[in-house]
């Protein structure tokens, strides 16, 4: 171990002491911290304790203090009050109780606190004088409402405090109610609130626009309830209407059949057949009625494959029903009239898959604006009589310019060829083949032949006989319409001049 350097033998290794540095005493501060003047010494001596007990004299207290702590008249005994004799345990508050602290008092106690628990101030009552006391009076309610025993303030808490323990409670009950259909198994069906959404131009605004025009018709005999059932489309405010001819074809052949006309708003009247035309399927019938909705008319030869559609009609007699589809195609040759007797005609029809049964005929085929574009005209079934998705109608472009005539008095003529076809399907060509030919006919002055297989008529293809007709009646008479045929293997143009 190395050895540790002794200072206290080495003093002079020990610091000196620093000279004690006395700064000069500012006069502000000596004159604001300094003893008064003619004091001397410290300033414990102007408080020292006077000779005695130790504490200086007391005079007498204030008479506010006196008033508030002093006895109750009449009180007698020890009140908080310091012990005598310095409150020091020593003194008696009675000579005949014992010391107030002794060796074995509370540890806790201080012995020598400035106040002791003396007596009460006023002797209790005796128990003979808390039974002679009697109750008060209780409040009857004039004496608490009217009697301004109670604060209003306090009757109006009371009062809300009573509706929100009613309301509380009226909760609770609902809450219980509702519950139990839980418990007990009774089913808590929701039910929706009526927000369906029909935009312009939904189904539903469309039907909405059109059905008013769009009428329900029945032939009947006089005191008959039963007849033949169609449809019909206001297309003038004047109350003409347009249906189809077979609908309304035993009123022209009959003439006390009556044909009674239906409208939506719960309206009927009778019409009158104004004119019809049995090959084209056409008809139109006049009522009397005012203030009547009229449909719009649009354009047929617009439509394609795959458009919107819309029927309105009384299929089966259920009158206003409304389906939709689309068209299917456009163009598609179909089978009309012959329902009086005559031959019947052909026509271009627009096919849809909307559903239409028996008593659609002569309703509306609308497009997805709700104009006019077809006049629903006849169905194609497989077995039965119900619709398989295969209808057809007549187009607008037609079916007005028909009406347009009939209702200006005016005969409709269709065009004529003169010359009876046959389908027929070759190797070398499919078509309608000609049969046999009127003399003097205009297929015969153009130079048609016997055995001549058409394939085209006026710029329609021919693939059966029915798209021959249906080409040669959606010309006008007198029209020159170019036809192609096939003769020897050859294939002839000819221009023939309709009858």
């Amino acid at each position: 171990m190395t050895e540790q350097p002794n200072h206290e033998q080495h003093g002079e290794d020990r610091l000196p002491p620093r000279p004690l540095h006395k700064p000069a005493v500012d006069p502000a501060l000596a004159a604001t911290f300094g003893r008064p003047q003619g004091v001397e010494g410290a300033f414990d001596k102007l408080t020292a304790p006077a000779a005695g007990n130790g504490h200086r004299p007391l005079g007498p207290p204030p008479e506010s203090l006196a008033e508030a702590f002093r006895r109750p008249e009449g009180a007698e005994g020890v009140l908080l009050e310091r012990p005598a004799g310095g409150g020091n345990g020593s003194a008696k508050t009675d000579p005949a109780e014992g010391p107030l602290w002794t060796q074995t008092a509370n540890p806790w106690r201080d012995p020598g606190a400035g106040a002791v628990l003396g007596g009460p101030a006023v002797a209790a009552e005796d128990e003979e004088e808390q039974a002679e006391r009697k109750p008060g009076a209780q409040l009857s309610l004039p004496e608490v409402l009217f009697g301004r025993r109670v604060k209003p303030k306090a009757l109006a808490l009371l009062g809300v405090i009573a509706l929100l323990v009613g309301a509380v409670g009226g909760l609770v009950g609902w809450w219980f109610a509702s519950a139990g259909e839980s418990l007990t198994g009774s089913a808590n069906i929701a039910e929706a609130e009526a927000a369906k959404e029909r935009p312009a131009g939904s189904v539903a605004d469309i039907a909405k626009r059109v059905a008013p025009a769009v009428v329900s018709i029945q032939v009947t005999a006089p005191g008959a309830d039963s007849g033949s059932l169609g449809s019909g489309v206001v297309i003038d405010p004047q109350g003409y209407l347009l249906t189809n001819y077979h609908v309304i074809a035993d009123a022209v052949t009959n003439k006390q059949m009556v044909v009674t006309v239906f409208f939506t708003d719960g309206r009927q009247a009778i019409g009158r057949v104004v004119g019809g035309d049995s090959k084209g399927d056409l008809a139109v019938v006049k009522v009397d009625t005012p203030d009547l909705t009229v449909v719009q008319i649009g354009k047929s030869s617009d439509l394609a494959a795959g458009d919107t559609v819309i029927a309105i009609g009384s299929p089966l007699g259920l009158q206003n029903t409304v389906t939709a589809g689309v068209v299917s195609a456009v163009n598609r040759p179909t089978v009309a009239g012959g329902d009086d007797g005559q031959s019947p005609g052909a026509y271009y029809a627009i096919q849809t898959d909307a559903p239409i049964n028996h008593g659609n005929s002569g309703g509306a085929l609308v497009d997805s604006t709700g104009a006019l574009v077809g006049i629903n005209s006849s169905i194609k079934t497989a077995q039965g009589d119900g619709s398989i998705g295969l209808g057809f109608a007549i187009p607008s472009d037609k079916a007005v310019k028909v009406a347009k005539t009939l209702i200006a008095g005016t005969p409709i003529k269709h065009s004529e060829i003169g010359i009876n076809v046959a389908s027929v399907v070759g190797i070398t060509s499919t078509g309608a083949r000609v049969q046999n030919l009127a003399p003097d006919g205009p297929g015969a002055k153009a130079g048609i032949r016997e055995g001549d297989v058409i394939i085209k008529v006026g710029g329609h293809p021919v693939r059966v006989a029915l798209d021959f007709l249906a080409g040669v009646d959606d010309k006008a008479p007198g029209e020159v319409v170019p036809v192609q045929l096939v003769r020897d293997k050859a294939v002839l143009t000819v221009d023939v001049t309709l009858g």
